[in-house]
């Protein structure tokens, strides 16, 4: 069915020179209460007009999760104690980050080309002011990348996207357990000695479902509601251990 698709897809687009088409498996993902994390595959195929170069083109998968504001801190042992001392505000920070691509991306990605499409993560923070807020704010976006890639949130797979006779190809995305309620935006770029020569964009959506959804809105839109009935659900829950442990003690 995908190959079907593609192909359509192939024959409605005019094609000039090579652009890309892609898909992505899934379109809405949806977390629920035992959600363990989910994987999408993107997947499409090169167009051209005519036969192309000898060597075959490269191609970097990106998929961006909602961007937010981050403050970074820094601790330091002052008297034996560890205290925050210095922070810096990111003015955008994307929750979930991760690129794919055909080969190292110090290859294959000039530098020109990731400035103009904000491809690496680097790229992908903004920290607009940082500077005026410490003297070493490079050091805090560092830190920042380090602990997201620990905890699996921003990652970079070189060689992960499968390209076959320099026309087809794949590659899978984990999404870990841990992800943002938001839209999701898949970019998928094909290059050629380090520039980009087409790109193409797709969303995915990613929301809440089942009882998770129900107490989310619940929680913004009447967090009076959410909160007395978080403090009922305490109580009974204190009261239910309270009268289990009476009765094991007869």
């Amino acid at each position: 069915m995908r190959a079907l698709v593609l192909a359509l897809l192939l024959l409605a687009s005019p094609a000039q020179g090579e652009q890309v088409v892609a898909g992505v498996s899934q379109a809405r993902v949806a977390i629920t209460a035992n959600f363990d994390g989910s994987e999408i595959l993107v997947y499409g195929a090169i167009a051209r007009d005519a036969p192309g170069p000898q060597t075959p083109p490269d191609v970097i998968v990106t998929i961006e999760g909602p961007a937010v504001p981050v403050t970074v801190r820094r601790k330091s042992r002052v008297f034996g104690i560890w205290i925050n001392t210095s922070s810096v505000r990111i003015s955008r920070a994307p929750a979930f980050y991760a690129i794919a691509t055909t080969g190292p991306i110090d290859d294959i990605l000039s530098d020109t080309s990731d400035l103009r499409h904000k491809i690496t993560i680097g790229r992908a923070i903004r920290a607009v002011g940082a500077a005026a807020q410490a003297d070493d704010s490079p050091a805090f976006t560092e830190a920042l990348i380090r602990l997201q890639k620990e905890r699996g949130d921003f990652s970079t797979n070189e060689g992960a996207v499968h390209l076959e006779q320099a026309t087809l190809f794949r590659t899978d995305v984990v999404l870990p357990a841990n992800l943002t309620e938001g839209l999701f935006r898949a970019r998928i770029f094909l290059l050629r000695d380090g520039e980009v020569i087409d790109v193409t964009e797709t969303t995915i959506d990613v929301h809440k479902d089942g009882i998770e959804r129900v107490l989310h809105r619940l929680a913004f839109d009447q967090p009076v509601v959410y909160g007395l009935l978080a403090l009922l659900i305490a109580a009974f829950a204190g009261w239910g251990a309270s009268a289990v442990f009476g009765v094991i003690r007869r």
